[in-house]
């Protein structure tokens, strides 16, 4: 049992009874943040939230302005692009406050993932959210959004959001509380370093995705599919037999577009299979809601954990129930792939997989047939030529659900072994990339954490000890040695001097990464891919951003 003991001043000034609030290590991390420099969020960021209007009647799968939602955003804090749904641009036009631009530092502010955060790296034209997503627009010279960023998925970002949430049957973060946050305020070149690590992992994840779009171009290029986009045909004649044998009366099965996949598949010179006769496929398990733990050492694989590219955890069940269960622990070479909620995505495990249970809305495949790799399989299965078969299987539904029969009889096309090795060797290259992502957002959260427990200098020296020999270590030539600029950075900064407060803050520099690659303009978030569920984008320039002409207010703990 844990036992705080708290000033009724401090209670009734926050207006908060609850052990939540006072949680001792909540409590303990946000002492040390205002033992230091800091800055209320509202005041180096502009606070809004999504749209509050009920439209979801005007939803669409295809096209319009993309509308994120509270579940765009993934616990490995980036956004994703699984389930994309649009609204017409006259909608968009209605709600100018909830429009989002680039640079704008996300955070769910409703429901049991309340607290996850994601940077809108390179958002399309138009973009806008819905009322379950905070948003926090970074004042131009005030605070650079790499940097806010990182605090806020640190451990002292996280703690302070976990602290201020309210509510009994459904919990959130009201926007007086976001404002509320303090964010720990340190050097102009320790900020800026930071800055860009986030920068370059995220374009990092630009490249990852990039490279596995080529590897599908080589796939629909076999095929003759390079050039070919989805379209619904108003109509068209069948014969009653094909009915016959499909099972099926309903003209959505029957679209045009599903018949040009299957034939494309089916005459290509290489041959084809069903994926039953390439792979075994096992059923995994559901445990149910009671067996959830938020907190634990063997993660519940979940079809919101899954992607192409990554598992994220979010549920855990106990060593008690993993014992029960552990016929289901998949198996290195195996592939996950859903079948329910989002079905067709499909991960390979290529390296010794920690203890997990996937859910019943997952399948593992094993590979029986050795005239295709998993890696080449993996990439046709999260292809468009799959989504097509299983939207044709499951059109109608309210609760996607792909049933295991159907999932046998789908269509893979087996390309000559030097093209899947042409693939094989991209998808490599892509989940290099990624990881690469995933280790620079995890050393540039750690850094901050490092200069909040320690210090500055301690928290670089750690910085350039894990970025020695990647090719990022170009990121903290030049910034380093900036740390001391506090004449151009400090404005506002109640330090213990009171001469060194008033001082404005530098804007950074432009961070500008090549614009080559195959995905072009506006790659990543709201981009139509085949195949990639999650986004991303290139940075540039703060578009949206208020100008707020007034100093930064920069405080020292009383």
């Amino acid at each position: 049992m844990q036992i705080t003991i708290a000033d009724f001043s401090e209670a009734n000034k926050n207006e908060r009874l609850d052990a939540q609030f006072f949680k001792p290590e909540f409590v303990d991390s946000y002492n040390k943040v205002i033992n230091g420099s800091y800055s209320l969020l509202a005041d180096i960021a502009h606070i809004t939230d999504g749209n509050h209007l009920k439209i979801a009647e005007d939803f669409d799968v295809e096209e319009g302005v993309r509308y994120l939602r509270g579940q765009d955003l993934d616990t490995n804090m980036m956004l994703n692009d699984r389930n994309i749904v649009y609204i017409p641009e006259a909608v968009y036009d209605t709600l100018k406050r909830s429009h989002i631009y680039k640079n704008d530092v996300l955070i769910t502010i409703v429901g049991a993932n309340t607290g996850l955060v994601g940077l809108v790296y390179s958002p399309p034209e138009k973009l806008v959210a819905n009322c379950k997503l905070g948003i926090a627009r970074a004042y131009e010279g005030k605070v650079q959004p790499g940097y806010l960023y990182a605090f806020l998925t640190c451990k002292y970002g996280q703690h302070q959001i976990l602290r201020a949430i309210r509510g009994g049957g459904q919990t959130g973060l009201i926007l007086p509380d976001m404002r509320r946050l303090v964010i720990a305020r340190l050097s102009y070149g320790f900020e800026e370093t930071v800055n860009n690590v986030v920068m370059t992992g995220h374009e990092k994840t630009i490249e990852s995705k990039d490279t596995f779009l080529s590897a599908q171009f080589v796939l629909l290029a076999e095929l003759g599919l390079a050039d070919w986009q989805s379209k619904n045909d108003i109509f068209f004649i069948i014969d009653y037999s094909d009915t016959i044998e499909a099972g099926r009366i309903d003209a959505e099965y029957f679209q045009l577009k599903y018949a040009e996949i299957v034939k494309a598949i089916k005459s290509y010179s290489g041959g084809w299979d069903t994926l039953g006769n390439i792979v075994s496929i096992k059923k995994c398990v559901e445990v149910g809601s009671d067996a959830y733990m938020d907190d634990g050492d063997i993660p519940f694989v979940r079809v919101s954990n899954l992607s192409p590219f990554e598992i994220t955890e979010e549920k855990y069940i106990s060593n008690e129930l993993y014992t029960e269960l552990s016929q289901h622990q998949p198996k290195r070479g195996e592939i996950l792939f859903s079948k329910d909620g989002s079905p067709g995505i499909a991960y390979h495990i290529n390296e010794n997989p920690k203890k997990m249970i996937p859910s019943g809305g997952i399948l593992r495949l094993q590979l029986r047939n050795k005239k295709i790799n998993e890696d080449y399989l993996t990439l046709v299965l999260n292809s468009i030529i799959v989504q097509e078969q299983i939207n044709r299987d499951v059109g109608g539904s309210i609760i996607l659900h792909w049933r295991p029969d159907q999932v046998k009889e789908t269509l893979i096309p087996i390309l000559s072994e030097d093209k899947q090795s042409q693939i094989q060797q991209k998808v490599t290259e892509s989940f290099n990339l990624r990881k690469q992502s995933k280790y620079l957002l995890e050393c540039a959260k750690r850094a901050v954490e490092i200069a909040i427990e320690e210090n500055e200098d301690v928290a670089i020296k750690w910085l350039q000890k894990q970025l020695l020999g990647e090719s990022t270590v170009a990121i903290m030539a030049g910034k380093w040695q900036n740390k001391n600029k506090e004449a151009s950075h400090d404005k506002g900064r109640n330090k213990k001097s009171p001469a060194k407060s008033g001082r404005v803050a530098k804007m950074p520099r432009g961070y500008k990464p090549s614009e080559e690659g195959l995905s072009g303009e506006n790659s990543g978030l709201g981009r139509k891919v085949h195949g990639i569920r999650e986004g991303a984008g290139e940075y540039g320039p703060t578009e949206g951003t208020p100008r707020n002409e007034e100093d930064s207010i920069v405080k020292r703990r009383r």
